[in-house]
C-alpha cells in the first residue's frame, strides 16, 4: 500500500472538500409551479453552508424537452425557463461563491436532444454540413439496423429516419441522438461551450457518460454477455458494449477537455464512468492528464459487507495511478437511495464510511436526512427508462422525489402539486425536524463534515487498512503526525476489533461515546461506527 502524507495547503479545494449533488427539479420550488428551480437553490444555499459542503453539483439546467429530464439538451449556452434564466444563474454563482460554495455544472456532451438545431440540420439532408455531426449509417442488407447495438433505455440503439432512409445512433432514448466525437467540428463546438461556462465563473463540470463519447469506427457487432440472465436482467444487458463504449481514442478527447480546464484556476473535471476499476482509472490519463476524478461508483455496486468492501477499497487504492486523487459515491439520481438499499441504521454507518475514506466524497441531496426511495404510482411515473423497459426496476423516479424541508403539506418544497410525489414520512423525516435533534441523521452528517474539515488526517491524509474480522471494517487515516482510526460495524450484532491501539472517541454514529477512552480491543454496538484519535 503506497503511503501518502502531505499537508492541507498542498491540496486543491476539490481534494480537501465535499461535493453535494443537487437535483434541481426536486430541490426547492420558488415560483409555485411544482418544479424546483434556480431561485429555490438560491433560497436554500444557507442549508449547504450550514451543513458544511464545499461545492454543489447541479444536474442539467439547460433548455430541454425533458424526455430525459435535462439530459436531452436543446441549447448548451442557456438556462431552461422552468429553472430560470442566465441572470438568475449568475446570481446563484455570486451567492454561492460568497458562501465559499463552488458550483459544478452537469455537462452532457455525448448526445443532444433531437430538437437541438444541430440535429435538425443534420436530419434535413444527407448533404447538410451537420450530417457528419451525428452517427448516420445505411441499413443492413436485410433493411434492419446497421448492427446489433442496444439502447440503455431498451430496444435497438438505431432509429430509422424515413425521409433519408438512414439510421441514426442513440445510446439512450431515441430523442437523444449521439454526437460524432470523431468529427473535429464537434470537438471544437463542445470545447467552446465548456469555455462559455468557465468564463462565466463555474468551478467545473461533471461530464455525463464520458466513456460513451467514442464508438468503434467499424461499427462491429457487440458480443453476447455470457452472464446475462433472461427475464431477470434488463434486455439491453444481453450484449457487452465492447464496441459502443470505452474505445481507446476517448482518452485523447478527455485530455483535450482537461487541457481547457487547466487554463483556469482550480477548476475540476469529474467524469461519469461505470467501468471495472482497471478501466476506470485509465480516465485519470496517461502521458496527458485526463479527468481530475473519474467517478468511482463501486461502493454503490458492492454488496454491503465488510470483507467485500475492504477488498474493493484496497483494489481501488492499489490501482490508482501516481498522484491520482480518489473519490467515493454512495448514491445519485440514477441509483436507489442508500437508506433503502441497506436500511436506515446502516445508512448512518455508510455516512461515516463515505466521509472518512481517503478521497473526495459526493453526497446526494436528501441523504443527509436519510431520505428513502418513494413508491411511485404508475399514473405518476415519468422516467423514460421505466417506460421503455418496464418491470426491471430501472425507473429512477423513486430516488428523485422532492427534498423534505419541513413537515408542511408540500414538505417545504412547493406550495403546488410537485412533479413527483412527496414521501409519506416527510412530516417526520425533514430538515426542520432534524436540525436541532442531536441524534438525527442530519446532525451526524454535519458533525462528520465538521470533523473532516478540522482534521487533515480525514480530508487529505493517508489510508492504511487494519486487519479485522466478520462485519468489522477498520482503517487508519494519518496526516501531520495525527492518526485517526475508523472502526465500522457493518452488521446488526455486537462486534469487536482486536487491536492494541489506544485512543479517544471523537465521533460515534450513536452520538453517545464522544470522549470515551478505549484501550486495547474496540467493542462496537450493532450498526455502530467510531472515529478515534489514536494515542502517539
Amino acid at each position: 500500500m503506497r503511503k501518502r502524507l502531505s499537508t492541507v495547503n498542498d491540496h486543491l479545494w476539490w481534494q480537501r472538500g465535499v461535493i453535494y449533488q443537487v437535483y434541481p427539479r426536486s430541490f426547492a420550488d420558488s415560483n409555485g409551479d411544482g418544479i424546483g428551480d434556480l431561485g429555490g437553490i438560491i433560497d436554500r444555499l444557507e442549508h449547504l453552508a450550514w451543513l458544511g459542503v464545499d461545492a454543489a453539483w447541479l444536474s442539467p439546467i439547460f433548455p430541454s424537452p425533458m424526455v430525459d429530464f435535462g439530459y436531452d439538451v436543446a441549447d448548451y449556452t442557456d438556462i431552461d425557463p422552468r429553472f430560470g434564466d442566465l441572470a438568475q444563474f449568475d446570481e446563484l454563482l455570486r451567492d454561492a461563491h460568497a458562501r465559499e460554495i463552488r458550483i459544478i455544472l452537469d455537462f452532457v456532451p455525448n448526445h443532444t436532444s433531437d430538437r437541438h438545431p444541430w440535429f435538425a440540420a443534420s436530419r434535413s439532408s444527407r448533404n447538410d454540413p451537420k450530417r457528419e455531426w451525428y452517427l448516420w449509417r445505411d441499413p443492413a442488407s436485410d433493411g434492419g439496423p446497421p448492427n446489433n447495438w442496444l439502447s440503455e433505455f431498451g430496444g435497438s440503439a438505431w432509429e430509422l429516419d424515413q425521409r433519408s432512409g438512414q439510421f441514426y445512433y442513440h445510446a439512450f432514448a431515441k430523442e437523444q441522438p449521439d454526437l460524432n466525437w470523431r468529427n473535429p467540428a464537434v470537438q471544437r463546438a463542445m470545447l467552446y461551450i465548456m469555455r462559455f461556462w468557465l468564463d462565466r465563473g463555474v468551478d467545473g463540470f461533471r461530464v455525463d457518460v464520458i466513456w460513451h463519447l467514442i464508438k468503434d469506427d467499424r461499427f462491429r457487432d457487440n458480443p453476447s454477455n455470457p452472464d446475462y440472465r433472461e427475464g431477470i436482467d434488463a434486455p439491453h444487458r444481453a450484449l457487452l458494449p465492447a464496441y459502443s463504449t470505452d474505445q481507446p481514442p476517448v482518452h485523447e478527447i478527455v485530455a483535450r477537455m482537461r487541457a481547457l480546464l487547466d487554463q483556469y484556476d482550480e477548476r475540476v473535471m469529474i467524469g461519469e464512468v461505470y467501468l471495472p476499476i482497471d478501466r476506470l482509472v485509465a480516465y485519470y490519463g496517461g502521458e496527458r492528464p485526463g479527468a481530475h476524478m473519474p467517478f468511482n461508483f463501486h461502493l454503490v455496486a458492492t454488496p454491503w459487507n465488510a470483507r467485500e468492501i475492504e477488498v474493493i477499497i484496497d483494489r481501488y487504492e492499489g490501482a490508482l495511478p501516481d498522484h491520482a486523487w480518489p473519490n467515493w459515491v454512495l448514491g445519485n439520481h440514477d441509483t436507489s437511495r442508500v437508506a433503502s438499499r441497506i436500511g436506515p441504521e446502516q445508512a448512518r454507518v455508510a455516512a461515516m464510511l463515505l466521509l472518512s475514506l481517503r478521497g473526495t466524497p459526493t453526497v446526494y441531496y436528501g441523504d443527509e436526512i436519510g431520505m428513502r426511495d418513494v413508491e411511485i404510482p404508475s399514473e405518476r411515473a415519468v422516467d423514460v427508462a421505466e417506460e421503455n423497459e418496464p418491470g426491471y426496476g430501472l425507473g429512477r423516479d423513486p430516488q428523485r422525489t422532492p427534498m423534505q424541508w419541513d413537515g408542511s403539506a408540500g414538505a417545504g418544497f412547493s406550495g403546488a402539486t410537485p412533479w413527483l410525489p412527496i414521501a409519506a414520512d416527510a412530516d417526520r423525516r425533514n430538515v426542520e425536524r432534524q436540525r436541532d435533534d442531536p441524534r438525527s441523521m442530519l446532525t451526524l452528517y454535519r458533525r462528520l463534515l465538521a470533523l473532516r474539515r478540522a482534521e487533515a488526517a480525514l480530508s487529505i491524509g493517508s489510508y492504511a487498512p487494519i486487519p479485522a474480522l466478520g462485519d468489522v471494517l477498520a482503517y487508519l487515516r494519518e496526516a501531520d503526525g495525527t492518526r485517526l482510526l475508523a472502526v465500522l460495524n457493518l452488521g446488526g450484532e455486537t462486534a469487536q476489533l482486536e487491536t492494541e491501539m489506544t485512543g479517544e472517541v471523537l465521533l460515534s454514529t450513536s452520538l453517545e461515546r464522544e470522549g470515551e477512552r478505549l484501550r486495547g480491543p474496540v467493542d462496537l454496538r450493532p450498526n455502530e461506527g467510531l472515529v478515534l484519535r489514536v494515542d502517539p
